[in-house]
């Protein structure tokens, strides 16, 4: 992966989240969670948004959210006493412990940076407090650059569900067209955040273009621009090819528009800011050619970033290596998380797709 070594997350721990006794694993540019329904897949993906709102400062509106601590805690305080997770980036690992109060809240205990070659740890501040101090924390001037870089890049963790394409979907209505920093995790600013890349990143603006027409090769293009008498608004328009009647959102078949916006998720210019994706099932409503488009993307964009998706989709996962699975299997009432080794299936898969041993329940993650 060429993308800034800084912001790659190697590994994560968790202990008591959820289903999540505990687990480790370790991540590459291209990881593919696989598992059978209930087995803890969300629950994995949700963990980055948890960390995402406590380093926000809004750990206690997450907890309130959810159902309160015993809702995130493994069966309940009762049967665990804490939450606790390290996250293991290349120059800032970070690791976080958080327990549950009498008030109905999640404490934070314990919060440390570690910092430097020797990786040296830094309390950001004693324990026994509601909301990270990670953004207030201040020592020296390459460390605060370390911490500074690991905030930025967990601040802009997105988990990204393309479910609703439905007549009331956002991504569908009139929004802000200086709703543009980033692609929302519904989709709802795509026109906005179109309309940004076509001013100001062409050549991904027109590799959205091109990749959208392999899978409807009557897509001629968007029409990007101000509603007339509204110059602060846009809705998503488009167009067939040879014909200048503008469409809308609304005309786009579901799989069209969900692909649409994976298309423009992935071939977006890269930034420190977008550098891990996670995506939960893209694959819903696509027609398996465009499953396989699909997965060539995933491939090519972790070339410049780390991709974290998860699938229910046998023709999505024919479309990766082996080394990229994460299988998760629900065992005992516990999720178990395991990166396949290339070097175990090699026999299999000289006769054998991918998902078709997934299929057979060969390596597990299917019941």
């Amino acid at each position: 992966m060429k993308q800034n070594n800084s912001v790659m997350l190697n590994s994560i721990l968790i202990k008591g989240y959820k289903s999540i006794v505990e687990c480790h694993v370790e991540l590459g540019s291209l990881n593919v969670l696989i598992g059978a329904n209930g087995s803890g897949k969300t629950n994995f993906i949700s963990f980055f948004k948890l960390i995402r709102t406590m380093i926000e400062s809004n750990l206690q509106r997450f907890v309130t959210q959810k159902g309160g601590p015993d809702a995130l805690l493994h069966f309940g305080r009762k049967n665990t006493s804490s939450i606790y997770a390290k996250l293991s980036f290349n120059s800032t690992p970070y690791e976080i412990e958080l327990v549950p109060t009498d008030t109905n809240q999640l404490m934070i205990d314990r919060e440390i940076v570690y910092i430097g070659s020797n990786e040296a740890p830094l309390p950001l501040m004693s324990g026994g407090y509601l909301e990270s101090h990670a953004e207030h924390y201040t020592h020296t001037p390459s460390e605060n650059e370390n911490l500074r870089s690991l905030i930025k890049q967990i601040k802009n963790w997105h988990i990204y569900h393309f479910y609703d394409t439905s007549n009331t979907a956002k991504v569908k209505q009139v929004h802000q067209i200086n709703d543009n920093l980033y692609l929302r995790e519904d989709g709802s600013n795509l026109a906005a955040f179109l309309y940004k890349l076509e001013r100001d990143y062409s050549k991904n603006y027109y590799r959205i273009i091109k990749t959208i027409q392999k899978i409807a090769p009557f897509f001629g293009g968007f029409i990007l621009r101000p509603i007339p008498g509204n110059e602060s608004c846009i809705q998503l328009e488009w167009y067939e090819k040879g014909y200048d009647i503008p469409f809308t959102a609304y005309h786009f078949s579901d799989g069209t528009l969900r692909f649409a916006l994976i298309a423009t998720l992935l071939c977006q210019p890269y930034e420190e800011e977008n550098s891990i994706l996670i995506i939960d099932e893209p694959e819903i409503g696509l027609h398996p050619y465009a499953i396989a488009i699909l997965g060539a993307l995933f491939k090519s964009a972790s070339h410049t970033r780390q991709i974290i998706i998860s699938t229910q989709s046998i023709e999505l996962v024919n479309c990766f290596e082996v080394g990229d699975l994460i299988v998760i299997n629900k065992i005992e009432h516990q999720t178990k998380m395991k990166k396949l080794n290339k070097n175990d299936w090699e026999e299999w898969l000289s006769d054998y797709q991918l998902g078709e041993l997934w299929n057979k329940n060969m390596f597990g993650g299917r019941l």
